[in-house]
């Protein structure tokens, strides 16, 4: 019996493997309803607040507005009211003006392959309806009243009703993703999406400069973007992005009428070296429609990468016109991105002309003056120094009234230090060193007088020579030093003008000329402990940060310091015997270059020159000499001007006549001689005594 009723118990579990094992029928194909294709579409179009807004902008300018009005709430999810003064719509349209796949500018394929405007499919305003509660109030020109209609899932929920209106369109989009949770919980930041939208409307408003536009929040009485029809772009820029942005750029143009590589046309701005942002700011427009390209917006960021300092982005508006058979603007649902003819071609010319400007470039910053009046407090302080006597000072420095200091006379060497450095008291006359023992320490400092027998060395130092400008090493040989603007720039006078000379450009390019005129004929700085190439490599790229998400790949970092490693061991006989850095068969550093006398390089920096040197060491070593500039952190402004601006009065005091009343290295700095490596910019304003 036990064994009967065990059998009969496995016979289900048998029946149940035999189903499972048995193939499955193969789903039915079903066509899915209308309503569902229009909600999975519509979600595609509009994605959130921001796209509802481009769509509605696009159809106004479309219709040859010249008056745009954005309203928002809630980021756009309860309320988006775009208002306009266009042709407006005719009331015949009204029924199938939310209808998928219906508009007025385009009948066949083949219109599609010259479209000029910005909408095309007919699927926006149909997409609204299905996410979205949208009023249409619309009066056309010589009509006695306007229509308003609402639309709910592409058609009207009435008949349109008469009522007042101006001339245009006005469209509202009520509780957008009403119907999609999902979404709508994800769009929960309000002020993100309001930002968006301001971006957007400042976009538009640099390009299409003969329209206003306006967009504000509802319930605020300002707007966040206020502009007016103009004729200039560049007002246009300085009411949207400010005027220190509109100072700072530079106007480019560029067109190719060559059919058989690309035909273009293009305009716009760029800012200059001065500009400084945190985050790149570039508006594209393709045939007056709004769009992205990454490839052109990353050669952009290459070119400036050389020219701004780190972590600094630019800002960048470019116009680009092409013939419309040339552009494939159906690419991408929301028409963000489109497709060019010779692509490639186009984006290497506008990187060429970008470049090329901002190699040329040398824009003046402009300070505007403002009167401080003197507080009381400052009277107060006035009157106790004008009664104050010598006999009162103690061990503590009393800062002296700004009416009472005297400027230094550059020419006079006694009066360039003594402000920095605390004087000794004397001591007997046989302990203070000779003039001689002075000469022989000033000699020191002064370059090799014999260069380097190399063509390329010479060819470099005797341009550098040649294009030397008189007027402005004029300047800085009989120059005051005045003080630091800030951490970049500092304050020269030379008579009655005051010039803004760039600290770190000139650290730049006097390292850069010390290597070339010190090329195989260097000093050596003498490491404790001998380097291991290797770890110092593997140091810079963990700094590089190779991965963009922050994670660390250390097998490839492992074998690129490795490369490079090899690398520099097999250039070690050549960078001992130009450069004089020491590196031993077992990949050590052990000896580093003395470009400037009296200043030792930071050896935190030295993985990073490490890197760099790898990365160089293949190229051309004679046209890239400047990258040891790089490893020199500039000093400090104080040690800087003591050394590079108050030498030449230590030099004026010797008084010898083959000392020049200049450091040679100096001279050579001051110059506009035009090569990739240029780095001086001297930015002049007028001074007012």
């Amino acid at each position: 019996m036990e064994t009967h009723c065990g059998d009969c118990e496995a016979e289900p579990l048998e029946m149940e493997n035999e189903e499972e094992t048995r193939p499955k029928e193969p789903p039915r194909i079903h066509r899915l309803d209308e309503s569902v294709v229009n909600r999975i579409a519509a979600g595609e179009v509009i994605q959130r607040p921001v796209s509802a807004v481009k769509e509605l902008v696009e159809n106004s300018i479309d219709a040859h507005s010249t008056s745009i009005s954005v309203v928002v709430k809630d980021g756009g999810l309860k309320l988006i009211q775009v208002s306009d003064d266009g042709h407006g719509i005719r009331y015949e349209d009204l029924p199938i003006l939310c209808e998928r796949h219906t508009t007025s500018k385009l009948s066949t394929f083949e219109d599609l392959q010259s479209i000029k405007s910005m909408g095309f499919r007919g699927e926006a305003l149909a997409s609204m309806t299905y996410v979205g509660h949208v009023t249409v109030t619309t009066i056309t020109k010589g009509q006695l009243h306007g229509y308003r209609v609402t639309y709910r899932d592409g058609v009207m929920e009435h008949e349109p009703k008469a009522c007042a209106a101006v001339k245009g369109t006005q469209i509202m989009v009520e509780n957008l993703f009403y119907n999609m949770i999902a979404r709508r919980k994800t769009l929960q930041n309000s002020a993100d999406d309001y930002s968006k939208i301001v971006d957007l409307l400042s976009r538009f408003a640099v390009h299409h400069i003969h329209v206003g536009f306006s967009c504000r929040k509802h319930g605020a009485s300002r707007a966040d973007v206020h502009t007016v029809a103009t004729s200039s772009r560049l007002d246009a820029i300085r009411s949207v992005y400010g005027v220190s942005v509109a100072r700072s750029l530079i106007k480019i143009e560029n067109s190719d009428n060559n059919p058989s590589s690309s035909v273009f046309k293009m305009d716009g701005f760029i800012s200059d070296s001065n500009y400084v942002a945190k985050k790149i700011t570039m508006v594209l427009f393709i045939n007056d429609r709004l769009v992205e390209c990454t490839a052109l917006k990353r050669a952009i960021e290459i070119v400036y990468a050389a020219t701004l300092p780190k972590a600094s982005k630019p800002f960048v508006y470019i116009s680009v016109v092409l013939p419309p058979e040339h552009v494939d603007v159906n690419v991408h649902p929301t028409k963000r991105e489109v497709s060019l003819l010779n692509q490639e071609v186009i984006i290497e010319k506008i990187q060429s002309v970008v470049e090329s400007k901002l190699r040329n470039s040398n824009e003046a910053r402009t300070f505007q003056e403002q009167k401080v009046e003197p507080s009381p407090y400052d009277k107060m302080a006035l009157d106790k120094d004008s009664t104050f006597s010598p006999s009162q000072s103690g061990s503590k420095s009393q800062k002296v009234p700004v009416h009472k200091m005297v400027r230094t006379d550059s020419s006079d060497p006694a009066g360039r230090l003594h402000a920095y450095l605390q004087a000794k008291p004397r001591g007997p006359l046989e302990k203070n060193p000779s003039l001689d023992a002075v000469r022989s320490s000033v000699r020191q400092r002064r370059n090799p007088k014999e260069t380097a027998d190399i063509t390329s060395i010479q060819e470099l130092i005797e341009e550098i020579d040649c294009n030397c400008h008189s007027g402005l090493l004029d300047v800085v040989r009989h120059c005051t030093y005045i003080g630091m603007a800030d951490d970049v720039f500092a304050l020269l006078q030379h008579d009655t003008h005051l010039y803004l000379a760039n600290v770190v450009n000139l650290s730049k390019e006097l390292m850069y000329q010390q290597v070339l005129r010190r090329f195989s004929h260097f000093n050596a700085i003498q490491l404790s402990e001998p380097a291991p190439l290797s770890e110092l490599l593997m140091l810079a790229l963990k700094e590089e940060n190779l991965d963009p998400e922050g994670h660390e790949n250390n097998d490839l970092i492992e074998k690129i310091a490795e490369m490079n490693t090899e690398l520099l061991k097999q250039k070690m006989e050549m960078l001992e015997e130009y450069f004089c850095i020491h590196i031993d068969k077992h990949g050590n550093l052990s000896r580093l270059p003395v470009v400037l006398d009296q200043y030792t390089p930071d050896i935190d920096r030295l993985p990073e020159f490490v890197l760099c040197l790898g990365n160089d060491v293949g190229s051309k070593v004679c046209n890239n000499l400047f990258f040891y500039a790089y490893f020199f952190p500039f000093c400090t402004i104080l040690i800087f001007w003591m050394m590079i601006i108050d030498l030449k009065g230590i030099f004026c005091f010797c008084s010898e006549k083959n000392v020049p009343s200049v450091p040679t290295y100096l001279e050579s700095c001051i110059n506009t001689h035009v090569h990739s490596y240029r780095c001086i910019q001297l930015h002049l304003c007028y001074f007012y005594a």
